[in-house]
């Protein structure tokens, strides 16, 4: 691994191989499958976006180098979910559909191992590296993040936000996300020119608004406490899970579940 990152090999490809590989191998050791390809972005630690944190999702937001002294780059990746998934999930009425639960805590788990994986393979390579994990780093009286992994994806370039407060990817926004930061200096991916929300675009949607049975998602504004209300609603009901504070809802069966909506 050290020596693949030495070679002629561009950072960026390495990554990305060695998270298809990672995952390969644990839909082979766990006999489960819940993902299509993942994609993979990169930001400079240096990005100014970083400094606009504070105001686009809190103050308490943290900047790279407070998690990473010497940060140079932040990784973040993708990993969508195949569209069976989603379409079960938006087909379930009133509570998210078991898979969708289950996905939800083996792409936690699989996303915190991946960035075990990646920060083993960059330290082996030279360079010092640090995860974070996938989710519950956020202020559970505001519902806000310390570490927005969304927002990352938007500086590292994987897609735009969506009306429903989602990104949306190349894959669409049915999926999770996680990073890695490294002293490593890996030349960023560059961010769509485009909003890729047909909302956002100038073109009616609202699709996602129509999705949300909640009192959450409106066509002016989102109440994210009642989006967590009801997330906390399906962990109750999937008592033998562990926690799966989740819905997705408003991310199945829109136009940019899967794909950059056309």
């Amino acid at each position: 691994m050290a020596s693949a990152a030495r070679s002629s090999v561009p950072p960026l490809e390495w990554i990305r191989s060695e998270i298809e590989g990672y995952l390969s191998g644990w839909k082979q050791r766990r006999g489960r499958d819940y993902w299509r390809r993942p994609l993979v972005g990169v930001a400079s630690a240096e990005d100014p976006l970083f400094s606009q944190l504070d105001r686009a999702v809190d103050p308490s937001h943290a900047m790279p180098r407070d998690l990473l002294k010497g940060a140079r780059s932040v990784i973040v990746f993708f990993l969508p979910f195949l569209e069976d998934l989603g379409k079960a999930n938006g087909e379930k009425k009133g509570l998210a559909s078991r898979d969708w639960a289950e996905a939800y805590v083996e792409t936690n788990l699989l996303i915190r191992k991946i960035g075990s994986h990646l920060a083993r393979c960059v330290r082996g390579a030279g360079y010092t590296a640090r995860a974070t994990p996938a989710t519950h780093n956020f202020d559970e009286e505001k519902l806000v993040s310390g570490w927005s992994h969304k927002h990352l994806g938007y500086i590292a370039g994987l897609g735009t936000f969506g009306h429903h407060h989602q990104l949306i990817t190349k894959a669409g926004c049915c999926g999770r996300l996680g990073s890695l930061l490294t002293s490593m200096e890996i030349p960023a991916t560059p961010r769509p020119g485009e909003e890729w929300c047909l909302q956002k675009a100038g073109k009616e949607c609202f699709a996602c608004v129509a999705r949300c049975r909640y009192g959450a998602l409106f066509e002016a504004h989102f109440d994210r406490q009642a989006c967590y209300r009801q997330c906390l609603v399906n962990d109750a009901h999937y008592t033998d899970l562990p926690l799966v504070d989740v819905c997705g809802k408003c991310a199945c069966g829109v136009p940019c579940s899967y794909e950059i909506p056309t």
